[in-house]
């Protein structure tokens, strides 16, 4: 794949339910099936972004909101086109659409094991706050826990 791709950051729809539980599948051991992505789609505490190219979807993450803080969720890019800088953008675009609804503080979780995403999360401006042992499965895993303040 080319580098320099300009791929488009839209909110997900319905038409890119297929697409988004593909990548899903192949980048987590327990992905969330296509149904819990129909469900979060329908439901307003959910926001998800999809990155894509060509009119396909090679990106996804997602903010489960809670008054005024959110939860980043099921960040994934499809395998094909990683390390093009396209999950900082959708961070980027989903941290831009939270703070336009008034969300102050973003957290998230992440495999204590996944030094991709945790340089990711800490270029976006989260920081450490903790540890949840066990918290991950398939394979059993702590969860770093991140922070991000927006005032």
């Amino acid at each position: 794949m080319k580098a320099d791709i300009k791929p488009v950051y839209v909110r997900m729809t319905s038409e890119d339910l297929d697409d988004v539980a593909g990548i899903e599948r192949d980048s987590f051991s327990a992905p969330w099936s296509r149904k819990a992505f129909e469900d979060a789609l329908n439901d307003r505490n959910y926001i998800f972004y999809v990155a894509k190219y060509d009119k396909k979807v090679i990106g996804t993450a997602g903010l489960i909101v809670s008054l005024d803080e959110a939860d980043v969720t099921n960040v994934a890019v499809d395998k094909n086109y990683r390390g093009m800088g396209i999950a900082t953008e959708l961070i980027r675009a989903l941290l831009d659409k939270g703070i336009s609804e008034g969300i102050k503080t973003f957290t998230l979780e992440v495999r204590e094991s996944n030094s991709p995403a945790i340089a990711l999360y800490e270029k976006a401006g989260f920081v450490f706050i903790g540890k949840r042992p066990g918290f991950y499965d398939k394979p059993r895993e702590d969860a770093l826990m991140y922070q991000k303040k927006t005032d």
